[in-house]
């Protein structure tokens, strides 16, 4: 309880940005929109308040093993000294953080972000049994460690390894996106991807479309690793100059990326994944992003990704690995331009029906509630 009279809740993450969709715009905003003290710690420059969010900085970290070892450190112990009756924190490497901060008698929520096992498991760096033996250990301490805190869930499936977790799904919230634009058409076609940029997320193929749409242009719109734009525009070959990367210097800000979906005028949005474990049941972010901003969608043909994409008639899936159906789907939206126009629309009014924040934020007000009644004295 602060001196303002107000319950104070702490969100933690060593990993993310202190802009992250997830965390500050959807949770840490509604948490104060709710009446609530919100404390953010997060890495980062210097400390903030934004939209009645304190934001504590801890220094960012310099490699991972920094991170791991320091960072969670000093993110644990600005925890402690906040006060907050519930802390919820975003990132595996602070389980040791959430159970020292549970000993301390704090209500403590576990957000699980992503499928951690299959992301070990398909690491390319690890030899494949070694890569199989790690993923099941790690499968093991997490749901050993889950035990003793709230769970929250960012994708329906995770349900499978954490019966007790809350869905709390990863849905837009619509009043910050921007309203689709009536833009007059660029000089060329536009193509956008928003998101990080990296091969398992389909930046190899989407960077390949500028040589097979010599009149389209490719923006890519995210965090992008030392040396990744480089091999991209190596694929891009005699297309590099249409390929457009945002986001090799580090971070985008997510008001950026908000920025350039107001533009308008985009052909569609993209999101041509290889097929893998990891993303084969995930529900995209980017998919709802881009319905609520009234582009239609070219995605890769997974049957969860149909469940959103298809059957909301908001786009069309297609073979990632097969040139003429993918340019077929894209062409397809350049020559019918009422037709893209009507997936964009059905794309916006299933976000405003059911795609939306909305309903996340009241499931995770009602497990706050619910953790602070057990705690009241």
């Amino acid at each position: 309880m602060t001196t303002s009279g107000k319950t104070t809740i702490a969100h933690l993450t060593s990993v993310h940005d202190p802009d992250d969709p997830r965390i500050f715009h959807k949770q840490c905003r509604s948490l104060a929109e709710a009446g609530f003290e919100v404390l953010l710690v997060a890495p980062a420059e210097r400390d903030a308040a934004r939209d009645g969010v304190s934001i504590r900085a801890v220094p960012p970290p310099r490699g991972r093993l920094a991170r791991m070892l320091i960072t969670t450190w000093r993110v644990w112990s600005v925890a402690r000294a906040s006060g907050a009756r519930i802390c919820h924190f975003h990132d595996p490497e602070l389980i040791p953080a959430g159970l020292l901060l549970r000993l301390a008698g704090r209500r403590v929520v576990y957000d699980v972000h992503e499928d951690y096992v299959t992301a070990i498991v398909q690491k390319p760096y690890l030899p494949r049994p070694l890569a199989r033996l790690a993923g099941a250990l790690f499968d093991g301490l997490e749901r050993l460690a889950a035990r003793a805190f709230a769970v929250v869930l960012a994708e329906k499936y995770y349900a499978d390894r954490f019966p007790r977790g809350r869905t709390v799904l990863n849905y837009p919230r619509v009043e910050i996106l921007p309203q689709p634009q009536a833009a007059p058409p660029p000089g060329r076609p536009r193509l956008l991807y928003t998101g990080n940029v990296s091969a398992d997320r389909g930046a190899d193929r989407h960077a390949s479309l500028v040589r097979l749409l010599p009149d389209c242009e490719i923006h890519l719109v995210g965090r992008c690793f030392p040396g990744e734009a480089d091999r991209l525009r190596s694929i891009a070959g005699d297309g590099a100059g249409r390929l457009h990367i945002e986001g090799e210097d580090g971070h985008v800000p997510y008001e950026r990326i908000l920025a350039r979906y107001a533009e308008g005028g985009w052909t569609a949005g993209l999101a041509l994944f290889p097929r893998t474990e990891h993303y084969r049941r995930k529900e995209l972010t980017k998919f709802f992003e881009y319905m609520a901003a009234g582009l239609p969608i070219v995605a890769t043909d997974m049957p969860v990704w149909r469940d959103v994409v298809e059957a909301n008639g908001c786009g069309i899936c297609v073979d990632p690995d097969d040139d003429v159906a993918v340019t077929d789907a894209i062409r397809l939206l350049l020559d019918n331009p009422a037709a893209a126009r009507a997936m964009g629309r059905r794309g916006r009014e299933a976000v405003l029906s059911t795609y939306n924040w909305d309903r996340e934020a009241a499931r995770l007000l009602d497990l706050y509630r619910e953790l602070l009644e057990e705690g009241a004295p």
